[in-house]
């Protein structure tokens, strides 16, 4: 599992026009599933975001994390992060896990977000979605399970 991280002052995801989610402060979340990706992957990263200290304190200290901040998460899926562009000019996308299993394990991975006491907004899956969101700091991390 691949999860580009990315601190928020306002997202939204917009399919056909229409807003499908929206945050305030937060987390911009876009998630990419393998095929050997389990639930043990879903819980490891949710408990790694959900406590990711990445929001400055009163100090300007990077110590609090979307938790402790109040923050809410857009979440999107995104099977392009396993694109494979080492060779030829066009993404090999065989790393991606097949839509029926990323679709269930993504929507596992937003329900470990809620359970851990997170606001969770997301797009639709599959969709062709247009994402909008203020990237403060900029901070942008990657995670990866099991790696």
């Amino acid at each position: 599992m691949k999860v580009v991280v990315q601190r928020s002052k306002q997202a939204k995801v917009v399919i056909e026009g229409e807003i499908a989610g929206s945050i305030e402060h937060g987390l911009v979340l876009l998630v990419g599933i393998t095929h050997e990706d389990t639930e043990a992957d879903i819980r490891w990263m949710a408990d790694k975001i959900a406590g990711l200290r990445i929001f400055e304190d009163e100090s300007g200290k990077m110590n609090l994390s979307v938790t402790d901040t109040g923050g809410q998460l857009l979440s999107v899926s995104q099977f392009t992060l396993y694109g494979d562009c080492r060779k030829g000019r066009r993404p090999n996308f065989m790393a991606a896990a097949r839509p029926e299993q990323a679709e269930q394990l993504y929507d596992k991975f937003n329900e470990a977000l809620r359970s851990l006491g997170l606001i969770v907004e997301t797009g639709r899956f599959g969709a062709m979605m247009d994402v909008e969101f203020v990237n403060s700091g900029p901070v942008t991390l990657i995670l990866e399970s099991g790696a």
